[in-house]
């Protein structure tokens, strides 16, 4: 298989190389920092900014959020199936 973009440094603005599993938590923040949220399933989500702002989002199931993350907090999230954007 060929990566043709393997010499080139990834942005912001770049795709996702990394996709994982979020698992709200009020007590830890993501073990890697994400760049994006996607979820499953449409609801709310109490979130850190790695700036440290916290806010509740509304995201919709199939849509990505562009936000940088550090947590995802059990309070106030009802969204499912949660993937962080690396």
């Amino acid at each position: 298989m060929t990566d043709h973009f393997a010499e080139h440094q990834s942005g912001l603005s770049s795709p996702a190389t990394e996709l994982h599993d979020v698992t709200p938590d009020d007590g830890a923040d993501l073990p890697v920092f994400a760049r994006g949220l996607s979820v499953t399933q449409s609801g709310t989500m109490t979130v850190t900014t790695v700036g440290g702002t916290v806010a509740t989002i509304y995201v919709a199931a199939g849509s990505v959020f562009p936000v940088r993350v550090r947590r995802v907090w059990q309070t106030g999230t009802s969204a499912t199936g949660i993937v962080g954007l690396v």
